[in-house]
């Protein structure tokens, strides 16, 4: 359990889909001082339609404070005026859950996955025409998020790393965005070693799950996307009913009070 306040914030884009899950502020053992400008810049960058707040109580006490509920009040309005709804608030200590704006009271963190309404194989998903849909790309970021967020915990990148697969998912996300993407970029962001990362560009273009080609706007450079064969089946696989159970057991264990 944090010895301190901290606000996380889930952000939704259309349908529900989750966007982004991020800790914004933190606060003292007593009190944590709500940031608007913070919130919805973050949630206007991201082009976030509606967000869930959550944040800790280290004392135990899930009940929400006179502060809590002025803040909730006041963020709701300017959401309302910027046109980003305040989907929940959700307080969460040792041992159970408040959610201000729905439920009186939870007591078991396996009940809060209901706020999540997030959608699986949603009907404007395509598969046909070599768009990501949504929901691909939104379990997509969540994957890369977890990827970042070990770097950044654990560590340990010779053991625990996989720097192949995370490479697909980093060419998955820039298709998303209709971005290009150069092998020295790529090798980059992989964190590892620039001989070992080419290796593995190298095999993935051997396999036919890359493509390799010169940037015709500089000669000097090559640039690498995923072949059609590995796109279709990257939109199939982040789209798939397990990935999307997936979605919710990671949600569930975020707001479990054991985990703040």
């Amino acid at each position: 359990m944090l010895a301190h306040e901290a606000l996380d914030v889930l952000f939704l884009g259309q349908g529900d889909i989750l966007i982004a899950h991020e800790r914004l502020l933190l606060g003292s053992a007593q009190r944590l001082q709500f940031e608007p400008k913070f919130i919805f810049r973050r949630a206007l960058s991201l082009g976030a339609c509606a967000v869930i707040l959550a944040h800790n109580h280290p004392s135990g006490d899930a009940r929400p404070s006179a502060e809590d509920v002025t803040a909730t009040q006041w963020l709701v309005h300017v959401g309302q005026m910027l046109g980003i709804e305040i989907a929940e608030h959700l307080i969460v200590a040792r041992h159970g859950c408040h959610a201000m704006l729905q439920t009186p009271k939870m007591s078991k963190s396996t009940a809060f996955a209901h706020f999540f309404d997030l959608k699986d194989n949603a009907a404007c998903c395509r598969h046909d025409d070599g768009r990501v849909c949504p929901t691909a790309a939104a379990n997509a970021r969540l994957a890369a998020w977890h990827r970042n967020r070990r770097r950044e915990l654990i560590g340990q990148l010779s053991l625990l790393a996989n720097p192949a697969w995370d490479m697909l998912i980093d060419l998955f996300l820039h298709a998303e965005c209709g971005k290009q993407v150069s092998i020295s970029a790529l090798c980059f962001g992989s964190c590892l070693p620039m001989s070992t990362a080419l290796r593995h560009v190298r095999k993935l273009c051997d396999s036919g799950l890359v493509t390799r080609q010169i940037d015709p706007l500089d000669g000097r450079r090559s640039l690498v996307a995923l072949s059609n064969h590995a796109f279709d089946r990257l939109n199939e696989y982040f789209c798939s009913s397990a990935n999307f159970s997936y979605k919710y057991n990671v949600i569930n264990f975020r707001f479990n009070p054991a985990t703040w």
